[in-house]
């Protein structure tokens, strides 16, 4: 979840360069890109933030200072932990020629991968495809609506969401996000709860803790689906159930005991109080499930994210 914190108020910033129509990005997912003269490696992650984040000694290097005028920053939650960020407005280039944009860093690094990250929606290129490995000799093309950043997200120019994909899950939007680097699948509380109710889920074992970002772990038990949740010819039967955020996973059936029946003509009563925002709630797939895809595409005029899996 996002928190902002504003210095001040400040027109939209735009990159000054003519971006190219498609990035291709391969090998080790990073590219070279250029803060105010510095040279850095940022990994293309599109389980990262919307905007490109270096660490503090980069920040240095190029000179970045959130000054009265232009400053910005932002907390970003990871369940209750708190990770708060400082912007600035910077020369960049990030291969099709110089513009301005903004710039974030943290104490706490979203990776320890090299100088920083950016999420794909944060590149200036209209379509960014993301290869995972050599395609194999039957694969079919699954298409999601790509979940752009929208206000209050993109505020000032500046994309604080994800690079999300969405479905319909019983009725109500779901976000899929993309972990290629994490080893297994994650949900937040709510939205396992919602899967294990339209797909006969129950949980089992002991929570572990499992990083999640920002170096950040948080407590996850297992989940399998008695009906696999289908995103195309990807099936999700087994999961990790961040069981503490966003959300509650006390309703899901604990492993080895009856499936509740519900009488026809039982009453069920349920309390009041503020409804949930289900916006929140988000199943990031892992590489466990990811694995079968050799490229991911997010198609930014035509709102689509399309994953080409075997």
């Amino acid at each position: 979840m996002i928190r902002y914190a504003l210095a001040t108020l400040a027109l939209p910033l735009l990159i000054g360069a003519d971006a190219p129509s498609e990035r291709v990005i391969d090998g080790d997912h990073l590219i070279a890109v250029t803060i105010n003269g510095v040279v850095t490696r940022l990994r293309v992650d599109p389980s990262a933030p919307s905007i490109a984040l270096v660490t503090p000694e980069v920040a240095q290097r190029a000179g970045l200072r959130m000054g009265r005028k232009l400053g910005i920053g932002f907390t970003y939650g990871v369940g209750p932990v708190l990770v708060s960020s400082s912007t600035a407005v910077a020369r960049v280039d990030f291969g099709a020629g110089q513009g301005k944009t903004r710039i974030g860093w943290t104490e706490r690094t979203y990776s320890a991968a090299n100088d920083g990250t950016i999420g794909p929606a944060a590149l200036p290129d209209t379509t960014v495809r993301i290869v995972l490995h050599a395609p194999r000799a039957v694969e079919r093309t699954m298409t999601l609506r790509y979940d752009q950043p929208g206000f209050p997200d993109t505020i000032f120019g500046i994309g604080w969401s994800h690079a999300s994909g969405q479905v319909d899950l019983d009725g109500q939007p779901l976000s899929i996000r993309f972990a290629p680097y994490a080893p297994r699948t994650l949900a937040t509380a709510g939205a396992a709860a919602r899967l294990a109710r339209v797909h006969g889920g129950s949980i089992a074992g002991d929570a572990t803790m499992t990083q999640v970002a920002f170096g950040i772990a948080r407590p996850v038990r297992t989940m399998t689906l008695e009906r696999p949740f289908a995103l195309g010819d990807l099936h999700v039967a087994t999961l990790g159930v961040r069981i503490a955020d966003d959300g509650t996973a006390a309703t899901i059936r604990e492993a080895g005991t009856p499936v509740p029946q519900i009488d026809a003509d039982e009453v069920v009563v349920t309390a009041g109080g503020r409804k949930r925002d289900v916006r929140r709630d988000v199943l990031t797939l892992g590489a466990d499930v990811l694995g079968a895809c050799s490229s991911i595409t997010f198609d930014k005029p035509a709102h689509q994210i399309r994953l080409r899996c075997a």
